[in-house]
C-alpha cells in the first residue's frame, strides 16, 4: 500500500492504493485481503487481458468476458457480489473494521473458446479516496469549485483521523497480545525449570536407593 500526499491551492487528498496485476485461469478465484477501518469508502478498478498464443503476449480481452467480484467482511458478510465485464470499477463502504476479502473470478463462457488461456488481471484498490474530478467538472464557477475542494479536504481529514484511531486500536491490541505472550513464555520457562529440578531430585533419590540396596554405601 502506497501513501500519496498531493497538495495544491484549496485541496489535497491522500490515496491509499495497491496497483498490481496477477495471473488467473478459467474459473479460478483470486482474493486479496485489505485491512480497512469502519465506515471507509473503498474504490477498486480492474482490467483483464488474455494470453495470445500467436503473439506470445497479453492482449486486450475479448468483449463479453465477465469477472465476478465478491466483497466479504471479517464476519463473512457479503457486501458485494456482481458480474462485471472485462474491465470495470466497483466500490463499497466498510461497516466494521478488519480484514475484508476482495475476490475476482472469471466466468467460463468466453474462456471455453480461448482454450482455457491464461488471464492477466490488473487491479487497483484505493482506500478512503473520494474522487472529485467529475464533481469539479460540473461546477459552474470557481466559487463552487473551491467549495467542492474544501469539502473534499474536510472529508479526507476525517478519514485520516479515522485511520489513525484504527491504527491506535490495532497497536493497543498488538501490545496486549505481546504482553500476554511474554507472560506465558515466562511461566512456561518457570514450569520447565521446576520440572527439571524435580526430575533431578527423583533421579538422585533413585540412585541413592539403588546404592543402598546393593550395599555400596
Amino acid at each position: 500500500m502506497k501513501n500519496q500526499l498531493i497538495g495544491f491551492l484549496f485541496c489535497f487528498w491522500i490515496a491509499l492504493s495497491q496497483p498490481f496485476y496477477f495471473h488467473s485461469g478459467e474459473r479460478e478465484e483470486k482474493c486479496i485481503i485489505e485491512d480497512i477501518p469502519s465506515e471507509t469508502l473503498v474504490i477498486g478498478s480492474y482490467m483483464v487481458q488474455k494470453w495470445d498464443i500467436n503473439e506470445q503476449t497479453f492482449l486486450e480481452s475479448a468483449p463479453g468476458l465477465g469477472m465476478y467480484v465478491t466483497i466479504t467482511t471479517p464476519t463473512e458478510e457479503v457486501l458485494l457480489s456482481k458480474l462485471y465485464g472485462p474491465q470495470g470499477r466497483f466500490s463499497f463502504t466498510s461497516h466494521i473494521s478488519g480484514e475484508h476479502s476482495i475476490c475476482l473470478q472469471s466466468n467460463s463462457t468466453r474462456l471455453i473458446s480461448f482454450g482455457g488461456s491464461k488471464l492477466r488481471i490488473h487491479l487497483d484498490i484505493r482506500v478512503g479516496e473520494h474522487l472529485i474530478d467529475e464533481v469539479i467538472a460540473q461546477a459552474k464557477d470557481k466559487v463552487n469549485e473551491a467549495n467542492f475542494r474544501v469539502e473534499h479536504l474536510i472529508e479526507q481529514i476525517h478519514h485520516i483521523s479515522k485511520e489513525q484511531n484504527y491504527q491506535r486500536q490495532r497497536e493497543e491490541y498488538f501490545r496486549l497480545t505481546s504482553e500476554q505472550t511474554n507472560s506465558n513464555i515466562l511461566w512456561w520457562a518457570f514450569v520447565q525449570t521446576l520440572i527439571l529440578i524435580l526430575v533431578g531430585i527423583w533421579q538422585i533419590k533413585c540412585l541413592k536407593d539403588f546404592f543402598i540396596a546393593k550395599k555400596l554405601v
